[in-house]
């Protein structure tokens, strides 16, 4: 089995959530590649890479609940008390109406209960996708013959997408799509890293052309939201049951291809590592950002909060001029919240240490 480099890895996960930062300022990091039709597929693939098959399925439960929901109802948590103290200032309260159904089961079915939360509705979805390709895993046949597989269920989910948009069964269909982009992450690590080539100038043609002609399909008509996973991303929208699966799979292929091309020259930036190593924390809390610099920036101006409030949570003041500067510190601000709640976290761990276990 072959292993590929953590650094590789974390470099992804770096690329990754630049794309979905950008995404959310609808702007494509990647010309050709927009964000909406690739970036969720790409952390589901990340995760098949990372998948461990010596874990038994409790010992696997144990660890996918502590890593994903516990910082996930962390956030949960904190995010809901915010949304409630700010509610009052800028006269609109983001999100469901509170109750334990939408603090506990709606994070699994739609995971937008917050609004300043919702980047984070992948979560629940990564982890129910997890725990069922575990316990898939064990069913003995050929890793091609399980691909054929996930690639019907999610050709299926794409194909009767209607009734996606039955919230109570959203997740099903997210989780038949999200199969198949684990196990190309699995198999890729296992079988085509280090063996097979698949960034020769030919593949890199092939992948040009492939995209061009889904571009074709573009529903939007827009170079920033472009061909999108929109099914998957919010309510069934996406009146094609081919185009999402291929340009994931692009999208995917031509992330692959930037790192490995440029592992060389920037496998030592540890900025670049710190933002993979953060990537939770960052799509987490950007949107906090976004929306904090966007009341700042009206505050300064003398702006009424109401033309924020009548648009939704992803509006920010004039995007022809403020759109990188809100990539760069949607990116940067949350990279140092994180390091405040490591440092919190050592600082409670140290104190109680120091007063409690004598």
């Amino acid at each position: 089995m072959n292993t590929i480099c953590n650094g590789k890895i974390n470099l992804l996960k770096t690329l990754a959530i630049m794309v979905v930062v950008a995404g959310h300022l609808e702007f494509s990091l990647i010309p050709m590649f927009p964000p909406y039709s690739f970036q969720v597929m790409l952390f589901f693939f990340i995760s098949g890479m990372l998948f461990n098959e010596k874990y038994g399925l409790v010992e696997y439960f144990k660890r996918r609940f502590k890593s994903l929901l516990v910082p996930y109802y962390s956030y949960a948590i904190f995010y809901l008390g915010i949304t409630m103290l700010i509610a009052p200032v800028i006269g609109k309260f983001w999100g469901l109406k509170i109750n334990l159904f939408n603090e506990l089961i709606t994070p699994f079915l739609t995971g937008h209960q917050l609004d300043l939360i919702s980047p984070l509705w992948f979560v629940p979805c990564l982890f129910i996708t997890l725990m069922i390709y575990k316990i898939f895993s064990y069913i003995k046949c050929s890793n091609i013959l399980k691909l054929v597989f996930y690639l019907f269920l999610a050709f299926f989910a794409m194909y009767y997408q209607k009734y996606a948009q039955n919230i109570n069964i959203l997740w099903l269909f997210r989780t038949m799509f999200a199969l198949a982009f684990v196990h190309l992450g699995y198999l890729y690590r296992t079988h085509v890293e280090g063996n097979i080539n698949i960034f020769s100038s030919k593949a890199l043609y092939s992948v040009l052309i492939i995209q061009a002609l889904l571009w074709l399909t573009n529903q939007d008509y827009s170079a920033v939201d472009g061909i999108g996973l929109h099914f998957l991303l919010v309510w069934g929208q996406y009146n094609n049951c081919i185009v999402p699966i291929f340009t994931a799979i692009t999208g995917i292929w031509v992330s692959l291809f930037i790192i490995e091309i440029t592992y060389d020259k920037i496998c030592d930036w540890k900025f670049l590592h710190k933002i993979g190593k953060n990537s939770y924390h960052i799509m987490a809390n950007h949107l906090l950002v976004f929306n904090f610099l966007t009341y700042v920036i009206l505050a300064i101006k003398g702006i009424p909060f109401d033309i924020k409030n009548n648009a939704d949570i992803y509006w920010f003041y004039d995007p022809v001029k403020t759109t990188y500067f809100y990539f760069v510190a949607g990116i940067i601000l949350p990279i140092y919240f994180a390091q405040g709640l490591k440092n919190l976290k050592l600082a409670i761990a140290d104190f109680t240490a120091r007063n409690f276990n004598k």
